[in-house]
């Protein structure tokens, strides 16, 4: 499954390179007249216009409800644009595949798979980098060359879906700060209580890739280390000896289903029984972004007991948390000029008006809008933003992912593999990180970023 999804990575963006010229050709011309995303005033600028767009999005459980209210408000200022969503389980493969040709549709959520300096064949810049900078947060996330092609959904904080009660009930009495406290609070909570400690959600496929959002500023507290120093890292999966880094986030996983701290049979693990299960105190903990609190709060009727921890590591007596964009909103080139005017305008809306930020628990992308209260357990906590890439080295790290097979914040089966090995007990954790060692310094050395 790795290398079947590496090599289908490859020839995607392979496609999307051979389709490059024929977009910049088509819409080129037409990009340079449509205003940026700053210059517009919702409500008052293209009222008249009239188009129908569609919006592919990952999010599988809110069409029909959340974003439906969006619309509705949406067309109280725009009546004659209409929107209709298309939710895609599978969503980063399918919408690579997608986007490799010109007639997707108007706006989706682009997939990370998509090298950043490619990013000018397939979207609609936005604006310039350093003015829309000043506006949101993370605009540099999906920009290259100076120019924004994805403005963020909404911002995640990196951290634990938990249960207050649960942990009451438990004995513990203190938010764990590193793995090894962590493990032993999933103890207690197995020892002590009725309650899964750790619920994986093993066969949702997805939840097992998140994991990859913790190895940077979650474990290191360096902004500069996703973007700059893994690439050139020596062995970068290997053990710290201080429970630090990548291999102690994944070694957290092992442990936990390695000390039948998790729930009994992973392959039937449910996401949507699960929300239901933390709000009713069946389940600890889950290790999911901060996007996951509004949804765990709304499965049951005890909102008041989700809580929301960092991850437990420990960087020189100082606890960081990664922070960063969700899926950011893109717009297809190859659309027509008024659905792009229209996309524009609803992006517009749904990033500054639709308060979608506080209806998902996250940090806002408007930067003068304020944290909400489900993220106040993270005072006291540095947030770690990850630096882009260095000048010249933008496509580097994904070079080097994508022909080492390992898929970092790509794809799942890297940290599906950690798992297996546990519950099979077949494998150490240092038998696959040693693995990963191995092919990330042969595509270091292939792609010249060995020091």
């Amino acid at each position: 499954m790795k290398k079947i999804t590496a090599g289908f990575c490859l020839a995607v963006l392979t496609a999307g390179m051979l389709f490059a010229g024929g977009g910049r050709q088509a819409a080129g011309s037409q990009a340079e007249a449509i205003p940026t995303i700053d210059q517009l005033t919702l409500g008052k600028d293209y009222t008249d216009l009239s188009v129908t767009l569609q919006f592919k999005t990952h999010r599988t459980d809110i069409v029909d409800t959340v974003f439906s209210t969006y619309i509705a408000d949406f067309k109280k200022m725009y009546p004659r644009i209409n929107i209709v969503y298309e939710s895609i389980t599978d969503y980063a493969e399918t919408m690579t595949t997608r986007i490799s040709t010109p007639r997707w549709g108007d706006i989706c959520m682009i997939p990370t798979t998509i090298p950043l300096t490619e990013l000018n064949n397939y979207f609609q810049p936005l604006g310039r980098t350093d003015v829309l900078s000043q506006t949101y947060n993370f605009a540099d996330n999906r920009a290259s060359a100076g120019l924004v092609y994805g403005i963020s959904s909404t911002n995640n904080v990196q951290g634990i879906v938990y249960n207050k009660k649960v942990f009451q009930q438990a004995g513990i009495t203190a938010i764990p700060r590193t793995p090894d406290e962590f493990l032993a609070a999933l103890q207690k909570i197995k020892d002590n209580t009725g309650a899964i400690p750790l619920y994986t959600n093993f066969s949702a496929g997805w939840t097992m890739g998140a994991w990859d959002a913790y190895i940077g500023g979650s474990a290191t507290g360096d902004p500069n280390y996703m973007n700059q120093v893994l690439a050139h890292a020596s062995n970068p999966f290997a053990d710290r000896g201080n429970s630090t880094g990548p291999y102690a986030v994944y070694n957290v996983l092992y442990e936990a289903i390695r000390r039948g701290l998790v729930e009994d049979d992973p392959s039937t693990t449910d996401w949507e029984g699960s929300k239901g299960m933390i709000n009713r105190g069946e389940i600890g903990t889950m290790v999911l972004g901060s996007w996951s609190i509004v949804q765990m709060q709304d499965g049951g009727p005890n909102p008041q007991d989700i809580g929301y921890m960092s991850f437990p590591i420990t960087v020189n007596g100082r606890q960081y948390a990664a922070s960063g964009p969700d899926y950011c909103y893109g717009i297809n080139i190859n659309a027509s000029r008024d659905a792009r005017i229209a996309a524009m305008l609803y992006i517009k809306y749904l990033v500054e008006q639709s308060n979608f930020d506080y209806d998902q628990g996250g940090v806002p992308t408007v930067k003068t809008h304020p944290l909400p209260a489900t993220l106040a357990a993270f005072d006291g906590i540095e947030l770690v933003a990850d630096n882009p890439a260095l000048e010249g080295e933008e496509d580097l790290l994904t070079n080097i992912n994508v022909d080492s097979e390992i898929g970092l914040n790509m794809t799942n089966q890297h940290v599906i593999d950690v798992a297996e090995a546990a519950i099979r007990g077949n494998r150490t954790l240092k038998q696959i990180t040693d693995d990963w060692n191995a092919k990330w310094t042969a595509s270091q050395r292939k792609y010249g970023a060995t020091r």
